[in-house]
């Protein structure tokens, strides 16, 4: 669950799903949206978030971002918590971003350093600081380096640990020995969570809280089963049941995502359409060809 930002001992963790976004002939599909949302509230998930990238959010507008929202909270139901990803490279409109959302059923955000700008350490904490003095909500900061051309240094990400309400890191530093050090420099109450699919047992073992994975929308039980093993000091145990389950992340990450996951979910049954905005593309032949032959494996949230 979310922790209560007035809580400074228990950090965000566990394994968190940043929600695809169904379309059927060019729009939200609402049916789908709902039909999933409560697919996942019945499996062992610690939160949902909306509009990231494997939500496609640059695709979507201020209108539609506010139904999934509205759709998505009335289908979970408070059955878990539910935040909403926003990014910008322009300070001001974020914090007008999350003054619109306000009164948005949504528990937190998940707020991504700003791309393609390429700002000072010092910029990236105004940023992250402007945007906790907007907000009660809990914040999770994004790092990705890859995509957004700065990363974010651990010096600058512990002072935002700092505020209350910057409660954790989605983490794709790409950068092991960084991940390391921040894992053993964060203070208590502060969760980093890996967005590293195909890497998540190795982020558990280096102190990771979890992650934020879209390949938990296939086989969620096995990725918590990993997790709770490796609390359990079962490291064999988790080590095996990652083996079984690694191969299915790096499938689902062969060709951009999300086009996999969306061609595996319309494959389950769960979506109308595996259909994408452009500039993304569909599944090609060859993917889901493999993806076709897993599915008669494995189903999305129901470990095998």
């Amino acid at each position: 669950m979310a922790r209560d930002i007035t809580d400074t001992t228990t950090p965000v963790q566990g394994i968190w799903l940043p929600l695809i976004t169904p379309f059927l002939d060019g729009v939200l599909d609402e049916a789908s949206l709902r039909r999933l949302v409560r697919h996942y509230a019945q499996v062992p998930l610690d939160g949902i978030i909306l509009a990231g990238t494997t939500g496609e959010s640059m695709t979507l507008d201020d209108a539609e971002t506010e139904r999934l929202t509205r759709s998505s909270a009335e289908a979970l139901d408070g059955a878990m918590p539910l935040w909403l990803g926003l990014s910008g490279s322009d300070t001001a409109k974020l914090i007008k971003q999350i003054e619109r959302t306000a009164d948005w059923p949504i528990d937190g955000y998940l707020i991504t350093v700003p791309y393609y700008t390429r700002p000072s350490q010092e910029g990236l904490f105004e940023h992250f600081s402007a945007a906790a003095q907007t907000t009660d909500r809990p914040i999770i900061v994004y790092n990705i380096p890859y995509r957004t051309g700065v990363n974010l240094a651990n010096d600058t990400l512990l002072r935002l640990a700092e505020r209350d309400n910057i409660v954790g890191v989605k983490d794709c530093c790409a950068d092991p020995a960084q991940s390391f050090a921040l894992t053993a420099a964060k203070p208590d109450g502060f969760g980093v969570l890996t967005g590293e699919d195909a890497f998540f047992h190795a982020a558990l073992c280096q102190g990771a809280d979890g992650g934020i994975l879209a390949a938990a929308h296939v086989e969620t039980a096995a990725f918590a089963r990993v997790r709770a093993l490796h609390l359990a000091n079962d490291r064999q145990g988790a080590l095996q049941q990652w083996r079984e389950l690694v191969g299915i992340a790096r499938l689902l990450f062969r060709e951009p995502n999300p086009a996999a996951v969306k061609y595996w979910l319309y494959r389950a049954g769960l979506i109308t359409s595996p259909e994408l905005r452009l500039p993304m593309m569909p599944a090609s032949p060859a993917l889901r060809a493999l993806i076709d032959e897993a599915t008669r494996s494995h189903q999305p949230g129901i470990a095998a």
